[in-house]
């Protein structure tokens, strides 16, 4: 028996008897509609990362697509499945916003600092050229950083390098410049803290990333103290 299977069939089960009957109806509306999401959602393909729960979007709201390292290779460079996402995004569906969402601990940026940990996956090691110039930046800015006396580290930078060079590669893309072009998108670039549920964001033309605020608690909501 394939238990790893079984694990799955267990959780359409659960979803089948607790999460669907609850939702049926809005299941079966949105399975007669055509998908109308607002936003592209590019993220890593690493399996803690969920763009959903991290929005708190439902079905039809978002549309994902995953990948290691949350890259988007320039236009023509390497034209396949992150492309023609984009591109029927854009063209088809008519988002109004793109998201590039990296995240801490990411197995492809440890990969760019250690390349030889990838040295027997010529596809992977292929792919991480997408982030190659992130990673000279980083390692510019990290030196600049160590002669000011700081201490942050080297892949934190290069997370964040990364997705400001992936916001880069998009606007390459014909349907990207062409929506932008009359205000009829933007983009952004995200990273997510893992460990502490953070979300820090960077607009378009922005270099630096600012957290968002979590909800204040209102006056209802305040904890009780005894």
């Amino acid at each position: 028996m394939d238990e790893v299977l079984e694990q799955l069939k267990d959780g359409v089960r659960r979803f089948q008897a607790e999460v669907y009957p609850q939702r049926a109806e809005m299941f079966e509306q949105i399975a007669n509609e055509q998908q109308r999401p607002q936003t592209l959602f590019i993220s890593c393909a690493d399996s803690r990362v969920n763009p959903n729960e991290i929005t708190s979007s439902g079905p039809g709201d978002v549309f994902v697509t995953r990948n290691i390292g949350n890259m988007v290779p320039a236009y023509g460079e390497m034209l396949g499945g992150v492309s023609a996402v984009i591109e029927f995004a854009v063209s088809s569906l008519g988002v109004k916003h793109i998201v590039v969402c990296g995240h801490s601990d990411c197995g492809a940026m440890k990969a760019l600092l250690q390349p030889e940990s990838v040295a027997k996956m010529p596809t992977v090691t292929s792919w991480l050229k997408n982030a190659h110039a992130a990673l000279t930046v980083a390692e510019t800015l990290h030196e600049r950083d160590i002669e000011n006396r700081s201490d942050r580290p080297l892949l934190e930078v290069l997370t964040e390098q990364n997705v400001l060079l992936q916001m880069q590669h998009l606007k390459t893309h014909p349907s990207v410049a062409g929506a932008m072009a009359v205000s009829e998108l933007t983009i952004s670039g995200w990273i997510y803290d893992i460990g502490k549920g953070r979300v820090l964001v960077a607009e378009d033309g922005e270099r630096s990333f600012t957290p968002i605020e979590p909800l204040k608690a209102t006056a209802d909501e305040a904890p009780l103290r005894v």
